[in-house]
């Protein structure tokens, strides 16, 4: 399931095409002498996704009538490749099996080589940024460590039921939020944006990757296992506990208390249903949804000094679209 499934970005003018140009750019980034690195490198780019970094880097050029230049796409597209090389990271970590319908790149050729792929994806971020002059090529730098540290905060409070709220954000900022704010930044410093709208441009990623990350939370919580593709209640099984999960943990009730003695370790089945229930009747779902609506209320401010186009108004709705499909499925 996809929480991006209605973006506005994907409905904006030209946006077919656009896509198409991403795409074609993300196959000729990854293009080795070597078949067998291709193959696997490609891998995660054949099985699909919306491509929504690369498609805000579009959007963001067009906030002030600019064109969506081709470095602009390559631009959009180096942080497309960061975000997939940190898949195959990921799935070695989680040790997963598959990843968007089909086998993950461990489970089908080993961690080694998922290892060795994933690298290889920075490295070509790394060298499209790199292309784009030396402000970017520092910025990708430091979202990948981002991403790093990112993932070192959820790691380190893995199966913690105390977990603080600002190991949560310092994770998903790192991990999803950054990559939107440095894609819509590049989209604004190669399209020649002045500094200020620039700014914004990266405010606004970085809050809409907020809300992308606590709605995509959220609907691990409230989601049915059809709509997810996947168990509800995963991370909570993986010891990962996110704002719905510290949210309720935090509430001072009877069912609160049982859902502390019942995290801290892995869970069986029931233990999992249980959990999950708690959580869904809890108040820490709508509290966790009234935080990604300040987000979606700091992405809408962040465009207020853009010159009122098409794109000005996908990127306003875009986080508010996001945050709907909560209300639908919670």
């Amino acid at each position: 399931m996809s929480n991006a499934q209605t973006s506005p970005l994907l409905a904006l003018k030209n946006s077919d095409a656009d896509r198409e140009r991403i795409e074609a750019a993300m196959h000729t980034a990854v293009e080795t002498q070597d078949a067998y690195l291709t193959e696997i490198a490609s891998h995660l780019i054949v099985a699909g996704g919306k491509r929504l970094r690369p498609v805000l880097s579009a959007v963001a050029a067009q906030v002030v009538g600019a064109k969506v230049s081709d470095d602009v796409i390559r631009g959009g597209v180096a942080c497309e490749l960061v975000h997939l090389g940190s898949l195959y990271h990921d799935d070695v970590m989680d040790e997963a099996d598959t990843r968007r319908g089909v086998d993950t790149v461990n489970a089908k050729w080993g961690n080694l080589q998922a290892i060795l792929a994933g690298d290889f994806l920075l490295s070509r971020a790394s060298e499209i940024a790199a292309s784009l002059g030396t402000e970017v090529a520092g910025l990708l730098a430091r979202t990948i460590g981002w991403l790093c540290e990112g993932q070192i905060a959820e790691l380190r409070h893995t199966y913690d039921v105390e977990r603080p709220e600002t190991s949560y954000y310092t994770s998903i900022h790192g991990k999803t939020a950054s990559l939107y704010g440095t894609a819509a930044r590049i989209g604004g410093i190669v399209a020649g944006h002045d500094q200020t709208t620039i700014d914004a441009l990266t405010d606004y990623g970085n809050a809409y990757g907020m809300v992308f990350q606590i709605v995509d939370d959220i609907l691990d919580i409230t989601a049915t296992d059809e709509q997810l593709g996947k168990p509800a209640g995963h991370d909570m099984v993986e010891g990962v506990y996110t704002l719905p999960v510290i949210r309720t943990l935090t509430l001072d009730t009877p069912a609160a208390g049982e859902l502390t003695a019942l995290l801290g370790s892995a869970l069986d089945i029931e233990q999992q249903r249980r959990a999950l229930a708690i959580v869904r009747s809890s108040d820490g779902v709508a509290s966790a949804a009234a935080t990604a609506q300040e987000y979606v209320d700091r992405a809408a401010a962040a465009c207020s000094s853009f010159a009122d186009t098409e794109a000005t108004a996908a990127l306003i709705a875009a986080p508010a679209a996001l945050l709907a499909n909560v209300a639908i499925d919670a």
